[in-house]
Parts: structure tokens; C-alpha cells; sequence
């Protein structure tokens, strides 16, 4: 099984009156964008490819209740868990399926579904992986130097800083972060190492943040920050992942019908900008990428980065898309 990634949502917790458990409340990001776009009508069969707890799927669900079928993809199985509870009330007008986004074709056979509608992809970390997984992804908690989407995958980030060489390790944090720092970065975690295994995410944020002089820290986000977005991407093979997405889904969709993304860095935007534009079998809808409102950045400031991207799909139907 291949892995994903998720969305960045807002998250909340409160108490619920059975047993004291604790109900996550999630916040999706420019829904009403995607709706604007997508425009989903009754009898359409829509693809959420990356489930997470099911912010996007409620709200599209609940703007149409005559839509035929929605199906949520996710690799994450704690995700699933919460989204088949956020999502029982729709009934089997959900159908949840674990696997991954770029999996889509074979889900869709699987469901005896021949095209859909639209397919939508939230790329990125959700706010319940960064929080509530305690798999490592935030610098700012003490857990497992962990980063996996997806339990299955073999490698953890702790496996990556611990054992790559110095200088592949410097070209992953540099090429997947952007990290103008990542050779002193990566210096730094090899001397590290030496004197004791880097296990935990707090180990290893500690030690970007030496690593970087403390006059170049930047103002607005904690100096691991790319470097732990080096990591989760190459963990999760995130790029590969999309890039692959992009080649198979326009195939799934009907005649007309719409695929959205949703980036949150400038790696994956670029894929997904140069893709829609140079792939004959899509016309693109969105020239620019469209952003979150001031109102909505103010009730939930993830999506200040969040860039959505939509394209359709034409009659071109070309022989080999790959020449």
C-alpha cells in the first residue's frame, strides 16, 4: 500500500456526555471555494482522495443531499476511524476505503465505478497528524521521530536522520525543505548521532535550531520547520506520490468533470500548476491559485498557505500521456 498526505485543518477538543471522550472537531480549508467550484449536483459521484477526518466530505455532502455516492481515500487508519464517525449520519452514501490517493483507479474498480464527477486531493499535514498522532511530525512535542502517513511504510524519519550519509542527508533537507542551511544542519545531526541515536522529534528540533546561528532564525516560524518538511516528504514520498496522482487520475474522471488540489508548499504547487497546464486531456479553470480570505485566515491561520488549483476534464483523449 502506498502512502498519503493530509490536509492542514483546524482542530479542536471538547468533552462529549458519553464516557468523557474526546470529540475532534476539524475546520477544512476554502470549502467554500471548492463548492463554488466543483458544484456538486445530485446523482454525481465525488472522490475525496484524502479523507483525514472528513472536514471536506461533510461540507460537500451537506451542501447537495441528493449527491449519489462520495468516497474517502485515506492510508491513515486513526483517520478513517474519526471520519467514519464525523461522517455515519450520510449513511451508504459514503463508502470510506483505506489506501492511497494515487490508488484511485484501482479503488474506483473495486467499486465497480467506472468514472466519477470530480476528485478532490488536500495535500499537506493534517492538524490531527500534527497534534493527536504523536508520530513526531511537530517540533514542538517530545514524541517518536516517527513522520510515517502511513504505518505500513518501513523507513521512519528517525531511520533517515540516523543512518543516511552526511551528504544525502544534506541534499534531502535542501531539496525538500529549501533550507538554505541544510549542509550546517546536516553536519550538526551527524555529530549528533555519534554520541547517541536522535529518536525524538524535540531531540532533533533542539538541534536544527543550534545548528542555524541565532541571528538568521527566522521571525514567523520555528527554524525546524523545513527540515521537518524535508523529512516528512521524503518519509511519506510525497512528491513521487503526487506526481504519479497526476499522470493516472484524469483518467477517472468523466467528461466535464472537475479535479481540485489543494498545496500548502511551493514543491507541491509547482507540480501540480505545471501538470494541469501541459496535460491535453485537462483545460484549467483556475488561472491563478486561489487563496484563503483575510476572514478565513483569521479563524484558522493553516490556510494562509493553502493554494487551490482546479482543471477539467476535455474529450482529448491522447494514446500515450507519458511521451
Amino acid at each position: 500500500m502506498q502512502t498519503t498526505v493530509k490536509s492542514s485543518c483546524k482542530l479542536d477538543k471538547k468533552k462529549t456526555n458519553t464516557g468523557g471522550n474526546d470529540s475532534i472537531l476539524h475546520l477544512p480549508v476554502l470549502v467554500e471555494e471548492i463548492l463554488g467550484f466543483l458544484d456538486p449536483k445530485e446523482g454525481q459521484i465525488f472522490v475525496d482522495g484524502t479523507l483525514g477526518l472528513g472536514g471536506h466530505a461533510k461540507a460537500i455532502l451537506n451542501h447537495i443531499n441528493k449527491i449519489a455516492l462520495l468516497i474517502g481515500v485515506d492510508v491513515d487508519p486513526k483517520s478513517l476511524e474519526i471520519a467514519t464517525k464525523n461522517l455515519k449520519d450520510f449513511g451508504d452514501r459514503v463508502r470510506l476505503i483505506r489506501s492511497s490517493y494515487v490508488d484511485i483507479p484501482e479503488v474506483l474498480v473495486s467499486e465497480e465505478i467506472e468514472k466519477v464527477d470530480a476528485i478532490l486531493l488536500d495535500l499537506g499535514l493534517s492538524s490531527f497528524q500534527l497534534e493527536h498522532s504523536g508520530r513526531g511530525f511537530s517540533f514542538t512535542r517530545d514524541e517518536p521521530l516517527d513522520m510515517r502517513m502511513d504505518p505500513s511504510i518501513s523507513v521512519t524519519a528517525s531511520d533517515m536522520v540516523n543512518k543516511l550519509p552526511f551528504e544525502q542527508l544534506a541534499q534531502l533537507i535542501r531539496t525538500y525543505g529549501e533550507e538554505r542551511w541544510a549542509k550546517k544542519i546536516a553536519k550538526t545531526i551527524v555529530k549528533k548521532r555519534r554520541k547517541s541515536p536522535i529518536v525524538s522529534s524535540k531531540q532533533l528540533a533542539d538541534i536544527v535550531a543550534l545548528a542555524i546561528p541565532r541571528k538568521y532564525h527566522p521571525r514567523r516560524i520555528h527554524p525546524a520547520t523545513k527540515t521537518f518538511q524535508a523529512l516528512r516528504i521524503a518519509v511519506n514520498r510525497e512528491l513521487d506520490q503526487i506526481k504519479e496522482a497526476l499522470l493516472r487520475l484524469p483518467d477517472c474522471l468523466k467528461q466535464g468533470g472537475k479535479i481540485a488540489i489543494i498545496s500548502f508548499h511551493s514543491l507541491e504547487d509547482r507540480l501540480v500548476k505545471h501538470a494541469f497546464k501541459h496535460d491535453p486531456r485537462l483545460k484549467v479553470l483556475t488561472k491563478k491559485p486561489i487563496t484563503a480570505t483575510d476572514d478565513e485566515i483569521s479563524h484558522n491561520p493553516r490556510s494562509r498557505s493553502a493554494k487551490l488549483r482546479v482543471a477539467q476534464r476535455t474529450d482529448y483523449e491522447p494514446e500515450n500521456i507519458n511521451n
